[in-house]
């Protein structure tokens, strides 16, 4: 028998260590899953799992419920990583976590995370240590739950070439959206029902204003164009300023509104735009490179897309991913995208697979950035608008605002008038609503047609502006 064979049967007869960081309804669910399904998990591994330690802040409090010793519960997040061959962290968060982790990789732990965040803001560090102590950082739970997802890009399609992802990557902003659709709810008490039910936090900031999607678009962008994007080169809106309006214009246009990540690759050929702009609610251009070579564009924002799309039936906190590749065509991966017990399944899954590395040697895939193609920014995103005017009704106006489409090289789709009540203030002069929806062209040529529309005398309001996707 060689050496190695030696000591992989060593590994074998010995239980694997597992430290979990944080016991959270994340942590306990991850815990009582490792206590309920120890034998399978046993079976599927190669050899048990000894959960040798629970970091939490409070080890006093009782935890029944995670079947997990009571003695196992420590303070000392520090000393329990150096003892592990596994580390879960649910802790959350920039600190402590990236210590520990950095801590537990360079003791020789694998590394499974949920922390979407962290990963967004300073992954390459964390893959570059895991590279260097030779271990494993799995992290299949820090976008969409329990909906697998991330291993498919990450290993599945690493053969194929992934051109768009769309995708509802957020439960609560879902919710809300979803609710006002078809509640007719306003968007304050569309909140307040996801507080209420738990979809969302007591402060929804991250949720409302797109930072959650925000960090796992920048994860899923990294992982489908084998570029580093981090969360600071994601262009960010949220849906605080999602109006009942927008909302009944997407019915009358057969659409609804949603929150979508949108990572896409586009080509040289798309053609950028010099002028640039749309960024200043988010999302950078650090590595923006010169538009004629193409580069890839990540964004969030609400858009309209069509009832007919796959991603429109998507309903209540549930999320949703639309990857388009090349080879393998369309597919969709669907399923709860938060909870306690959906994310401890992603992250159980890991588990096991870092585990089985950690029996038979091996790693599993690293970070890849070979393609390091430049991030474009926002106005350069190929895309197309739904705009509403209030005008005045009078001879003219439809070709002053045509005008304005043309003179900014937008083409337009469709246009539909209607009569609106006289203003008070001006009784003596006709109103009326026009809607227009665009062909694709870049944001920022769409954004300059805007502001040029808005500035013209015969347009007394730009009552509302939207993205269209999916079609």
């Amino acid at each position: 028998m060689s050496q190695t064979d030696r000591t992989v049967k060593q590994t074998r007869t010995r239980p694997l260590r597992i430290a979990l960081l944080g016991c959270g309804v994340v942590g306990t669910a991850v815990a009582r899953l490792l206590t309920d399904n120890a034998g399978d998990l046993t079976a599927r591994i190669g050899c048990p799992l000894e959960i040798v330690g629970v970091a939490v802040r409070r080890p006093d409090k009782n935890r029944s419920e995670t079947g997990v010793d009571a003695s196992l519960f420590t303070t000392d997040a520090e000393e329990l990583v150096t003892r592990a061959d596994v580390v879960i962290e649910v802790i959350g968060g920039i600190e402590p976590a990236r210590s520990l982790i950095l801590a537990a990789m360079k003791h020789g732990a694998s590394v499974v995370t949920a922390n979407k965040a962290l990963l967004a803001e300073d992954g390459p560090r964390l893959y570059q240590a895991a590279q260097e102590c030779d271990v494993d950082l799995y992290y299949e739970a820090s976008v969409a739950g329990a909906i697998p997802l991330l291993r498919p890009l990450r290993e599945s399609l690493v053969g194929d070439d992934v051109r768009r992802i769309l995708g509802i990557v957020n439960g609560t902003t879902n919710y809300v959206l979803d609710k006002m659709d078809t509640t007719g709810a306003g968007f304050g008490d569309a909140v307040e029902q996801a507080q209420a039910l738990g979809y969302a936090e007591a402060d929804p900031t991250a949720d409302v204003e797109g930072f959650d999607a925000a960090a796992k678009a920048a994860i899923l962008a990294s992982l489908a164009f084998h570029t580093r994007v981090g969360a600071k080169d994601v262009y960010r809106e949220g849906i605080t300023d999602v109006s009942a309006a927008d909302i009944r214009a997407a019915r009358e246009m057969d659409c609804v509104v949603k929150l979508l990540a949108i990572c896409e690759r586009i080509p040289s050929s798309g053609g950028g735009d010099s002028k640039g702009g749309g960024d200043s609610k988010g999302g950078g251009d650090s590595k923006a490179g010169n538009d004629s070579a193409g580069g890839i564009s990540v964004r969030v924002h609400p858009a309209m897309i069509p009832r007919t799309h796959p991603l429109a039936g998507v309903r209540e906190a549930f999320n949703a991913v639309f990857v388009e590749a090349e080879s393998a065509g369309q597919l969709m991966f669907y399923g709860q995208g938060a909870g306690g017990d959906p994310t401890a399944s992603a992250i159980l899954g890991d588990v096991v697979a870092v585990a089985r590395h950690k029996v038979v040697g091996g790693r599993g895939p690293g970070e890849s950035t070979y393609q390091e193609l430049p991030i474009l920014s926002m106005g350069q995103a190929m895309t197309r608008y739904h705009i509403s005017l209030d005008v005045a009704d009078r001879p003219g106006v439809l070709a002053q605002v045509a005008l304005a489409f043309a003179e900014h090289n937008v083409s337009i789709e469709t246009v539909r008038q209607q009569l609106l009540s006289p203003d008070p203030d001006s009784p003596d002069e006709g109103r009326a609503s026009l809607v227009v929806v665009t062909h694709t062209a870049s944001d920022a040529a769409l954004s300059a047609t805007v502001d040029a529309l808005a500035a013209l005398s015969t347009v007394r309001a730009v009552t509302s502006v939207m993205r269209v996707e999916g079609e």
